[in-house]
């Protein structure tokens, strides 16, 4: 503890004139700044209450207690009716929702470039109240985005990679039927090591043979990198590399393991036979701790591989941008990984990057339609997140997903999958402002 006088704790709501309860506020720190801070809730260490981090950004909050995570996500209840929770203006006053302040989950990837949109907007609309950006990785960010909607549950989603159609359908389950696909750049899976340290000319097949549990449904006994390749240095394979919840790791596994897997014409052809146990397959990675999961925490995996120069660590191309004087790319098929190389898909790792909008939060949302015009303003290959290591998407892809963001159009089924759904009634998120959705199961 630090001390920290009650009046920083959070406010509890207050009771209005007869008895209705007034609007229910995210609870923010007593700091008078010039930029609002930007409060990151990190769910990879619950072990302090909140206060600032002296070794960064003295503007960057992180709330890292549990309990009092939980208190301040109860000040953001909404009302429950038949269920459901209603997005609306308190008491038909300010329209500002039972919650003013916008929340974005999901990717460690995406994370440090909606932080510099937060900081970016909190400058260009002071009078908002600064976005809370949480780093959960990005299958628990679609996790938390697709519980449902209400002031209690997150306005967006930032993702490492595509929606998959089974969260789609969960999110359609819980009434978050109006979805906004955004793509807001390009990344790449890169592979790195030490400046100076191990240097291997990698390939799918060689990292698929490495990481492999079975590679090709065959014991895996593989220990160092000549055993996969003879050219390769005769060393330990040891990689620190993404958990299962990232979308880095399912990347990883689409773009670069699996590619390496179909090389073998038996696995090719299983694909089709049982696509089941393909995936098992191709993708499943050995446990033996020659690969090494780091958690949410990319800037660890830049760590130990500075400690260790035979170790290769698998990251965002922003970590290994941002770490360019400590770490080095390593080539995939003779390929750098370099802004020019992702941005073209000459790199084989080379994936967009995304953020998920629910609609019906930009109609009772303080400032979601502004936050989100903020990424359009900021996402040119010559813009401040080019600067930080996000690749620009081609110019005809950043225009049409302007203009999502202009009309707010919605995605759909067919969008993920291109196959058509049968049409449903209209859903709950567009019920007329102020009236109460109908009840579903």
């Amino acid at each position: 503890m630090d001390g920290r006088s009650p009046a920083n704790r959070p406010r509890k709501a207050g009771e209005k004139a007869g008895g209705r309860t007034a609007c229910k506020r995210l609870w923010r720190p007593p700091h008078s700044l010039a930029l609002a801070p930007v409060m990151a809730l990190s769910h990879a260490a619950p072990s302090a209450i909140a206060q600032p981090n002296q070794n960064e950004n003295p503007d960057i909050m992180t709330l890292q207690n549990t309990s009092l995570r939980k208190a301040a996500r109860a000040l953001l209840a909404p009302a429950l009716l038949g269920g459901l929770m209603v997005l609306g203006g308190c008491d038909g006053g300010s329209g500002s929702g039972s919650r003013d302040s916008i929340r974005a989950v999901g990717s460690s990837t995406v994370y440090p470039f909606a932080k510099q949109i937060a900081e970016s907007f909190s400058r260009s609309y002071p009078d908002f109240k600064s976005p809370l950006i949480e780093s959960t990785g990005t299958g628990g960010g679609i996790q938390l985005f697709c519980s449902g909607v209400g002031a209690d549950t997150p306005d967006m989603a930032n993702a490492s990679r595509r929606m998959k159609p089974a969260e789609f359908e969960k999110c359609q389950a819980n009434g978050v039927r109006d979805i906004i696909e955004l793509q807001v750049g390009l990344d790449g899976i890169a592979f790195a090591s030490k400046k100076g340290g191990i240097d291997l000319n990698l390939s799918p097949r060689i990292v698929y043979e490495a990481l492999a549990a079975n590679p090709y449904g065959r014991e895996q006994t593989a220990e160092t990198w000549a055993d996969v390749d003879p050219s390769l240095p005769d060393v330990p394979i040891l990689v620190y590399g993404p958990p299962s919840t990232s979308g880095t790791r399912d990347a990883l596994k689409e773009l670069v393991l699996e590619a390496g897997c179909d090389t073998n014409p038996e696995m090719e052809a299983l694909k089709q036979s049982d696509p089941d146990r393909h995936q098992q397959i191709c993708t499943e990675v050995r446990s033996d701790g020659a690969y090494s999961d780091q958690g949410e925490q990319d800037n660890l995996i830049v760590q130990k591989i500075e400690a260790n120069p035979r170790s290769v660590g698998v990251f965002g191309f922003s970590y290994l941008d941002e770490n360019k004087d400590k770490v080095q790319g390593l080539p995939m098929n003779g390929v750098d990984p370099t802004y020019e190389n992702i941005a073209s898909f000459d790199y084989p790792g080379a994936r967009p990057l995304y953020v998920y909008v629910k609609k019906a939060h930009t109609r009772a949302i303080r400032g979601l339609q502004e936050y989100l015009r903020e990424w359009v303003k900021n996402w040119d290959s010559d813009g401040p997140l080019a600067r930080i290591g996000l690749v620009a998407s081609p110019p005809d892809v950043r225009a049409a997903n302007a203009r999502k963001v202009d009309e707010l159009i919605t995605m759909t089924r067919e969008d993920l999958t291109g196959e058509s759904a049968p049409a449903e009634p209209d859903s709950a998120e567009t019920a007329p402002a102020g009236t109460a959705p109908a009840a579903t199961e």
